[in-house]
C-alpha cells in the first residue's frame, strides 16, 4: 500500500464533498414541482459527482495495492 497516494485519494475526496456534496442532498423540495431546467441540474451534479467518485474509487484501489513511494 503507498500511503501517500491514499492520502491524497482522501484529500480529493474531501474536495469533491465540498464541492458538490451540498448540492445532492435533499433541499426540501418535492421532485414533482422541479422544473425541468432544476431537475437538468440536478441529473448533471449526480453525473459529475459520480464519474469523479469513480475515478477516486479507481486511484484508492491503485494506491492499495502499490508498493510505497
Amino acid at each position: 500500500m503507498d500511503p501517500q497516494r491514499v492520502k491524497e485519494v482522501y484529500e480529493r475526496l474531501e474536495i469533491l464533498e465540498d464541492r458538490l456534496g451540498y448540492k445532492l442532498r435533499h433541499r426540501g423540495s418535492v421532485p414533482g414541482r422541479l422544473s425541468v431546467d432544476q431537475l437538468e441540474d440536478r441529473v448533471h451534479d449526480l453525473t459529475s459527482y459520480t464519474v469523479e467518485l469513480r475515478e477516486l474509487v479507481r486511484d484508492l484501489i491503485q494506491a492499495i495495492a502499490a508498493r510505497p513511494a
